[in-house]
């Protein structure tokens, strides 16, 4: 997914990467660190529940390169549950009038494979474009 922000790179960057706001937007989820590395090697885990159903998503930054002057910033997570596996990369770049953000998640529940690939894609595509929408929102 792609999207245009008018904030600052640096201020779209920051935003982004705020792990624990990143549970304003998911639905039934919240997000804690685990540590306080900040970087690559930082680790955190999203609990999705509903009720007393739920599972543990947690992640860890395995790329970290923030933007710096004309540099687009960007940053991989790589999710290592027992639920669900994937990945998920984050790219912030200048763009006329604010910065360009590209969001591209590889994810699905370890049990099923690739059979619900699809339906996944889309709940996932509706789910983060609401999350980067919401964490670049002028406020």
């Amino acid at each position: 997914m792609v999207r245009h922000s008018s904030l600052p790179v640096d201020e779209a960057w920051t935003r982004l990467t705020d792990w624990e706001r990143h549970g304003q937007f998911l639905p039934f989820t919240t997000v804690r660190l685990v540590g306080s590395l900040v970087g690559a090697g930082a680790a955190f885990v999203a609990r999705t529940s509903f009720g007393p159903l739920g599972f543990d998503d947690p992640m860890v930054v395995t790329v970290w390169h923030p933007p710096v002057g004309d540099a687009p910033g960007l940053c991989r997570v790589t999710k290592r549950g027992r639920v669900v596996v994937g990945w998920a990369q984050l790219a912030v770049a200048a763009a006329p009038g604010g910065a360009l953000v590209h969001w591209h998640e590889e994810a699905r529940f370890r049990a099923v494979g690739r059979l619900l690939e699809w339906p996944n894609r889309v709940v996932g595509s509706v789910a983060f474009g609401r999350l980067v929408d919401g964490l670049l929102a002028e406020s």
